[in-house]
């Protein structure tokens, strides 16, 4: 058993400001919101031509929906390859 007050104590000491660990947190939380709203993009994409094709929805929806999907992936890509400081 460990005495209380140890290392139990600590609680999110590694993920305070200036540590290694909050940046990674940080760039992972970024991936996961730009993963999160592509994939919602595409989704509306695939669903808005689907739609056109039954004749359900414009085909102006599905050219703007694809249309925000090459921007967002655009700037993901442009993103990525632009060094963190």
């Amino acid at each position: 058993m460990t005495p209380q007050g140890t290392a139990q104590d600590r609680g999110l000491g590694d993920l305070e400001p200036g540590t290694a660990q909050h940046a990674q947190l940080r760039a992972r939380i970024t991936d996961i919101a730009w993963t999160a709203g592509c994939a919602v993009l595409a989704l509306w994409a695939v669903w808005s031509v689907a739609g056109a094709v039954r004749g359900t929805t414009a085909w102006a929806y599905s050219a703007v929906a694809w249309v925000l999907l090459a921007v967002a992936l655009t700037a993901r890509a442009a993103g990525r390859r632009r060094p963190r400081r």
